[in-house]
């Protein structure tokens, strides 16, 4: 059998231990024994978002909890601020724009973060923004926001922060509550190791409050339908159930390593990968102040097809990175550490590309790459 060695920022591997979890027969969700899964695995998720928040689970993927943010807080003709930086925050701007919302974007060369005050900036010269809109980990190019800094600007106006953490959450740090974070969107299929099929979102006092004043039109994504079960301690429509007791077993995961460990674990893995590509001669997309940990955008060099290495590992050996998206398509792989990824996969990543890279016709010596690694992962 051929290997599967997933290098990519979701889905990401699913650990053995998860795996017995989601072949168990399945339970009725209306029930005392989900209900007992179903508070323990927001329990989990508060733990994992560092929140007090109220917390609701969707069966979706991510980009359903992004949309219901959007649906949930605002009305038609309202006024958002928008951070493009990558192809996630440009879905923030096409889910205003689906529903009326009126976005003001503050366009960010991709490859760098927003800097806080062109967002302070912004807030003072419309005094109307309900909400500001930003990607916590913008996985199309490597590079990390800072949500500390945003959060201290939004904090003192009347808009909401509502951050898309779905590729970030667990891997890079992310304090809702110390940061100010009024909503954060997430999923379970990137760093908390699971199938696609469950998000949630977290809602603060404030965003409960602008929640309340809503009259865009939604039905599924009503996040007010979500708060009146969870009185119940229950959920308005068929959750992904399976996915949700597994969400359970991989919370446990984390609490039994530690959520800061586990997040220095994912900076020690991207230190080595970033190493791996200076080793090889290749450079890194993302400007070293905003680099992320969740995953290295390499660029290759001249006359080496990105697409073409990217097959080449996934197609050949079993082992998949992601591509490069829109302008840079072709001209970047995407090599993710996150999830259950190790050291050790790491290395068979790098020594894999180093083949690719070598039968391209790209100069180097081989082992470089593995070597600078090493150097990090063993000091």
């Amino acid at each position: 059998m051929k290997r599967t060695l997933l290098l990519t920022p979701g889905p990401t591997q699913v650990p053995a231990r998860l795996c017995e979890v989601l072949g168990r027969p399945i339970i009725h969700h209306r029930t005392p024994q989900f209900q007992a899964f179903l508070k323990e695995a927001v329990e989990g998720l508060k733990y994992v978002l560092k929140t007090q928040n109220d917390v609701y689970v969707l069966a979706s993927s991510g980009t359903g909890a992004m949309e219901a943010s959007v649906v949930s807080l605002l009305s038609s003709g309202d006024s958002a601020l928008v951070v493009e930086g990558g192809k996630f925050g440009e879905r923030w701007t096409e889910l205003c724009k689906a529903y009326g919302v009126k976005a003001t974007v503050i366009k960010v060369q991709w490859g760098k973060s927003v800097d806080p005050a062109e967002i302070k900036k912004a807030l003072d010269a419309d005094k109307s923004i309900k909400a500001v809109f930003v990607t916590h980990s913008e996985t199309s190019t490597g590079t990390n926001s800072d949500i500390e800094g945003i959060g201290k600007v939004v904090k003192n106006c009347a808009a909401v922060l509502v951050v898309d953490a779905v590729s970030g959450l667990g891997v890079q740090d992310l304090q809702t509550d110390n940061w100010h974070v009024d909503v954060v969107c997430s999923a379970a299929h990137k760093g908390l190791m699971l199938p696609p099929g469950v998000a949630f979102i977290s809602v603060s006092a404030k965003a409960d409050a602008l929640m309340a004043q809503s009259k865009l039109p939604k039905y599924y994504f009503d996040l007010r339908k979500y708060k009146k079960a969870w009185t119940q301690v229950d959920t308005p429509f068929t959750p992904a159930i399976g996915i949700v007791i597994a969400l359970v077993e991989s919370l446990k995961m984390i609490k039994e390593t530690g959520i800061d460990n586990m997040l220095s674990h994912y900076a020690r893995l991207a230190k080595a990968t970033r190493a791996a590509a200076l080793g090889l001669g290749l450079t890194l997309f993302a400007d070293e102040s905003a680099i992320s940990n969740v995953l290295t955008a390499v660029k290759l060099p001249e006359g080496i097809d990105g697409d073409k290495v990217l097959k080449m590992m996934r197609d050949t050996h079993g082992i998949s990175v992601a591509p490069g998206q829109d302008a840079i398509k072709g001209k970047v792989i995407r090599i993710a550490h996150m999830g259950v990824i190790d050291e050790y996969d790491i290395l068979t990543g790098i020594a894999c590309l180093e083949k690719v890279l070598k039968q391209l016709g790209h100069k180097f010596e081989m082992g470089a790459g593995v070597a600078a690694a090493q150097k990090v992962l063993n000091p």
